[in-house]
């Protein structure tokens, strides 16, 4: 899955986050970052799984046949 550095940083590119053990209960918004509700957080690092498994294929084609993709 997605984490969740990446996820927030997908849907605000300038958030500046500290986060400890993956656990979105433990975000820490730092230097005044608006914070983005956890529904909205899930909901994104959701869609971005979506993303990363349906490239999954071309993955793998490239390991079998890195000039092909």
């Amino acid at each position: 899955m997605a984490d969740l550095a990446k996820t927030i940083l997908a849907i605000n590119p300038e958030a500046q986050v500290t986060i400890a053990d993956e656990n979105i209960d433990t975000i820490l918004w730092e230097n005044g970052t608006t914070p983005i509700a956890k529904e909205t957080i899930l909901a994104k690092q959701a869609e971005l799984q979506v993303e990363y498994d349906t490239l999954q294929w071309k993955r793998n084609i490239q390991k079998e046949y890195p000039d092909a993709v």
